[in-house]
């Protein structure tokens, strides 16, 4: 194991004790989470990322180590392992040198230079290498016949065969082969006989007939290309060019020390490429590329999550969500400033669907709603009929003066969540209609704890998402909604399971015990209570309780981030600057204002407590707990609607990041589909990636580039703005 940590300390750039001690931690049950912000000393201040990359290189090299051990007692089973076979496995730093070694030894179908071997043609393989000329060879070869191998012939071409097998089963080439592909190779796809049948609106025409070379296909393509090739619409393929292939012949012709048989061997060398080598290396090179391109849209989709559970929530604002519909109505549901459900309804507002009574009635209802609970937003889902209904809000808002004003919200995952478990457990007697609305508008008033009751996957900002390994896909999206809630905290007594379920030590069965213990016993008083859940171990309670807070408790440290163990901490410095906990919580501003002076690496060294933790714990005395999120920007609020009619190319607008993807990101600008801001017109400096300028839920000031009014787009431009 110190071997390993070493290997992960070089690599990452940290001190042996760090990686050591990290993964001391993270094997005894600690979580990322809990070990970057309550373990600074042992870690030597490492974040999450740092904690995180431990992990990932840690648990990648001890599955190296038992793959070595797997595949050495594999060969060793067959009796073929040797010394210098197991000095090579142990020396690999790749698993996929591992498995090239193992390559040859692999269990598999018996093969035409298996029987030549069964047949006795090992050892005229083996005189091939030496001798001077064919007609040696031919003579050689008499030598071989037998019932099984009739000719002198037969005897030769199993030879021959065996020579390929062995070339091909060669690690060394095997390798300088995958390198070069990598390198050299150039992807090819066609139409398939079915492609007319099956693609008939040509999504996938610009892949007909393509060449492009393996090092310069970005993630998106290669993502593309294998979806049409699983749809069966393409046929895809990666070649070599004439030079790279002759560089490859003459790569392994050179092994061959007896020049007297080069052409022979460039014969076997060929069939050993073009039958054994180049289709299963080629395998291996489309899988190196999806490998490289899923782990990129994995890592987009990603970062676009993290911001969208990062946006501002409009905190104690009332809410009338509408969920949009034509022939079953516009769905209603009324949300108090406290995110609690009052009241539904149905709305006829489609001016071309609908009679003018119901356009009338659905008036009337808006204005009586907005004025008896004092409604802040109106909230509109993007789906279908959005942009008619907010056509009709906003000329409500306008010809009522209404002060409510609207937004336009992403309702992709709320139908998921309508029908889901815990929609049915939150709202046993409502349609599920109306519980979309209801998380329509939620997602509004706190996105983060109505989002993660969602699959990720449905929320509607990864690219791909259902194309990349979905195994790898959840453990990466897990973790980032993990980070996000475990950065904003979470309210003991209002979290939901599906939010708590994401808390540092909280497993699925243990929060949804913390949500039933509180309906049987009422809200939480203090942290502690907490060791009275079901299934709340002193370990749980460890790694929790920090991230959980209670507003209104009986102790005051119990909604901040200061850990339950660190209480005595913070009531030492209290008691250094006059005051207790109750003097604290009855008088915040003249303690914060005696704390002021308080020196708190002093105190630190004085007592041998951990800096970082007593500058985490000084710090959360000084000021309010702090919802991160409240430093991102708040989302659009609108009071009148635009239409593309209404747009000129050059004309300046704002609008809000939705999507952000490889070639650019989706900006809604309030028409019904986004607008496409191109990677090239997102700066006058170039960008090789949009994520590093643009985030999701970002408003930016854009200008119209172009208007295509048949096809109802827009592209747009951020260039000299």
């Amino acid at each position: 194991m110190e071997k390993i940590y070493n290997v992960v300390a070089k690599n990452l750039g940290l001190k042996i004790s760090q990686v050591t001690n990290t993964m001391q931690l993270l094997d005894e049950g600690a979580t990322v989470p809990f070990i970057s912000r309550y373990r600074k000393e042992v870690t030597e201040n490492l974040d999450e990322i740092e904690i995180g990359k431990i992990l990932e290189t840690v648990t990648y090299l001890r599955n190296l180590e038992k793959r070595k051990e797997e595949v050495i007692r594999l060969i060793e089973e067959q009796g073929k392992l040797t010394e210098e076979i197991q000095k090579s496995i142990e020396a690999a730093e790749k698993l996929q040198e591992v498995e090239d070694v193992y390559f040859p030894y692999r269990k598999k179908r018996k093969t035409k230079a298996d029987i030549a071997k069964e047949r006795g043609l090992e050892p005229l393989a083996d005189e091939m290498m030496k001798l001077p000329s064919m007609e040696k060879v031919m003579e050689k070869a008499h030598e071989f016949i037998t019932e099984e191998v009739p000719t002198a012939e037969d005897a030769i071409e199993g030879a021959m065969l065996i020579i390929a097998q062995n070339i091909s089963e060669t690690p060394v080439y095997r390798e300088q082969i995958r390198e070069i592909m990598l390198k050299s190779g150039i992807l090819v796809t066609k139409e398939t006989k079915k492609a007319k049948e099956l693609d008939v609106k040509k999504v996938y025409g610009d892949y007909y007939e393509y060449r492009e070379p393996v090092s310069k296909m970005p993630p998106h393509r290669i993502l593309a290309v294998n979806r049409g090739e699983k749809e069966d619409i393409l046929s895809v393929s990666v070649t070599l060019d004439e030079m790279s292939r002759s560089r490859v012949e003459t790569l392994i012709l050179r092994d061959f020390l007896n020049k007297n048989l080069k052409e022979t061997y460039l014969k076997i060398i060929g069939d050993s490429l073009d039958r054994l080598i180049l289709p299963s290396i080629e395998r291996e090179v489309r899988n190196i590329l999806t490998d490289k391109a899923e782990l990129e849209a994995i890592a987009v989709f990603k970062e676009n999550l993290k911001n969208l559970l990062m946006q501002a929530p409009l905190k104690e604002k009332s809410v009338l969500a509408l969920d949009p519909g034509y022939r079953t109505g516009c769905k209603v549901a009324v949300i108090d400033k406290n995110g609690f459900y009052r009241e539904k309804d149905v709305f006829f507002l489609v001016e071309e669907m609908h009679s003018p009574k119901q356009l009338a009635d659905a008036e009337k209802r808006i204005v009586d709603y907005v004025k008896k609970y004092e409604i802040d937003i109106i909230v509109i889902g993007n789906g279908t009929a959005s942009r008619e209904t907010e056509s009709f809000v906003a000329d409500v808002i306008k010809k009522n003066h209404l002060s409510a004003k609207y937004l336009i919200a992403n309702e992709a995952g709320a139908s998921i969540y309508s029908a889901s478990k815990i929609a049915a457990e939150e709202f046993p007697d409502l349609d599920v209609t109306v519980r979309g609305a209801i998380s329509i508008g939620r997602r509004v008033q706190d996105p983060l704890a109505e989002l993660v009751k969602i699959d990720p996957k449905s929320i509607g900002v990864g690219m791909y998402q259902h194309d990349v390994n979905q195994g790898r896909l959840d453990e990466s999206l897990d973790s980032v909604i993990t980070y996000v809630v475990n950065n904003v905290g979470a309210n003991l007594n209002t979290a939901s399971w599906a939010l708590l379920s994401h808390i540092s030590g909280i497993k699925k069965n243990i929060a949804k015990n913390i949500v039933d213990y509180r309906k049987e016993n009422g809200n939480f008083g203090n942290r502690k209570q907490l060791l009275k859940v079901k299934g709340v171990g002193a370990k749980a309670y460890e790694q929790m309780a920090g991230f959980l807070v209670i507003p209104d408790g009986e102790n005051v440290l119990d909604n901040t981030i200061i850990h339950p163990e660190s209480y005595h901490i913070a009531k030492e410095i209290l008691e250094k600057v006059g005051f207790t906990l109750e003097n604290y919580r009855e008088d915040l501003n003249g303690a914060r204002e005696k704390l002021k002076s308080f020196d708190y690496t002093s105190f630190a060294k004085e007592k041998e407590y951990g800096v970082e933790t007593v500058k985490d714990i000084y710090q959360s005395l000084i000021r309010d707990r702090r919802d991160p999120r409240d430093s991102f920007e708040k989302p659009l609020l609108k009071s009148d609607i635009l239409k593309i009619e209404n747009l000129q190319v050059g004309m300046e607008i704002e609008g809000t990041v939705r999507n952000v993807v490889k070639f650019g990101a989706f900006v809604d600008i309030g028409l019904k589909n986004d607008a496409l801001l191109h990677i090239s017109e997102i700066s006058n400096k170039f960008i090789d990636d949009p994520s590093k300028v643009l985030s999701v839920g970002q408003i930016i000031k854009v200008r119209i580039k172009d208007i295509d009014k048949e096809r109802e787009r827009v592209a747009l431009t951020k260039k000299e703005i």
